[in-house]
């Protein structure tokens, strides 16, 4: 979908929280076919901030947790239908660590989106990703992942 304050390209950032093979996601619905689907936390960049102010603003925001160790993992451009329009985000994906360790101990908690709206952080096992488990966005994401594990 298409930047709904400005009407280009949307760019975002998202952060991948580890914990061993598992990593952070969270769980929303796409409105059209009504299927489930996963994302790492994060969020919009406004414009004049950069990007990891945004996903520190933004993890503090949807988990309000702080973050230690922001590592840029690479940049990902995405084409995409979202409830039925095309949509277009370039996506800086960040490594982190929680300042509170107690959050990698937990099957998952709720976070909240900007407009209240509520979804479920639940760490997902890289390994069942796949046919018949919820897609993983953004696309591209899992080649990342595994391309810096080599």
């Amino acid at each position: 979908m298409n930047d709904p304050l400005t009407g280009y390209i949307r760019v975002k950032a998202i952060c991948v929280f580890r914990s061993g093979n598992r990593i952070l996601v969270g769980d929303a619905i796409e409105p059209t076919t009504q299927e489930l689907f996963y994302c790492p936390p994060g969020g919009r960049i406004e414009f004049g901030e950069l990007s990891d102010v945004a996903l520190r603003r933004e993890i503090k925001e949807e988990l309000d947790a702080e973050v230690d160790n922001l590592t840029l993992l690479g940049v990902l451009e995405n084409l995409f239908t979202f409830d039925g329009k095309q949509g277009h985000e370039v996506v800086f994906v960040y490594d982190a660590q929680f300042r509170d360790k107690s959050l990698y101990e937990s099957d998952g908690f709720i976070g909240t989106e900007s407009d209240g709206s509520q979804f479920n952080a639940i760490w997902l096992d890289l390994d069942t990703v796949g046919p018949g488990i919820p897609p993983l966005y953004p696309n591209g994401l899992i080649e990342m992942l595994k391309a810096g594990l080599d």
